[in-house]
């Protein structure tokens, strides 16, 4: 990393945030957006990744429309209560009391309201902050980056005590991974996109920005998963969303 930001708690408790449904043409599947909110017995509060821009929940067509995200799929449901104000209030807490965000990796439907949190450091790749502007979708690159401080993610780090960041390049060029160790769940593996369902181990990850990378990091975070006996939590799977804990709820 460029800093030595770390977290002064241990992860408490971790909440799974739902920000909305998205049917990709492939398949056809449907899919739940995420995000994550991790607080520590210190009290700080960490989240990963933001969803769709908030003009998805205003317009869903006219958003897809000025995206092109319609050649991908289309948006089921993106409503007000799926922006991440409301997804904090469901756990008690407002935006400003953010900590630390946390970006993945920057495609459309992660990156939503990275500008939100005005007063919260955002860790990121470095391969990901490098580019002139997020990845957005198919090349339009339609959002600037937030001017704010950024802490650059160039290995695997130890962001706290049992909370692990995992660099994992394949679907995007900066995607991360999460580790994060609860006191009674124990090990719980975020693959956020670097694994986004579990079929995509046998179909190769077709489709990635680097499909060997995303081989490759794809059985190396099975294989932590594996070691730690965690609960994995894949980063878009149809299988697993709708039984999946979400807000209010914690995992302790």
């Amino acid at each position: 990393m460029s800093t030595a930001f770390k977290l002064k708690g241990k992860p408490k408790q971790l909440a799974v945030l739902d920000y909305g449904l998205f049917e990709v043409h492939a398949g056809p599947r449907t899919i739940g957006i995420c995000g994550f909110v991790i607080r520590t017995d210190a009290d700080e509060i960490v989240l990963i990744d933001t969803g769709f821009p908030e003009k998805y929940a205003e317009d869903a067509q006219a958003a897809t429309h000025e995206d092109e995200l319609g050649s991908f799929g289309r948006v089921l449901s993106v409503e007000p209560e799926n922006m991440p104000g409301p997804q904090l209030a469901k756990l008690g807490l407002a935006k400003s009391d953010v900590t630390l965000m946390i970006q993945s990796h920057t495609h459309i439907d992660h990156l939503g309201d990275m500008a939100g949190f005005p007063h919260a450091p955002i860790l990121i790749s470095a391969a990901e902050r490098a580019l002139p502007r997020p990845l957005y979708w198919s090349g339009k690159q339609a959002m600037e980056w937030p001017d704010r401080e950024y802490l650059l993610v160039t290995e695997d780090f130890t962001l706290g005590d049992g909370f692990e960041v995992l660099l994992c390049p394949g679907h995007a060029p900066g995607q991360l991974a999460f580790m994060v160790c609860l006191p009674q769940t124990g090990w719980v593996l975020l693959t956020s996109d670097a694994i986004s369902r579990a079929s995509e181990i046998d179909e190769k990850f077709v489709g990635s920005w680097d499909v060997a990378q995303a081989i490759h990091h794809g059985d190396r975070l099975l294989t932590l998963a594996a070691e730690r006996d965690a609960f994995v939590i894949y980063g878009h799977s149809p299988e697993q969303w709708p039984s999946l804990k979400k807000a209010p709820e914690w995992f302790d």
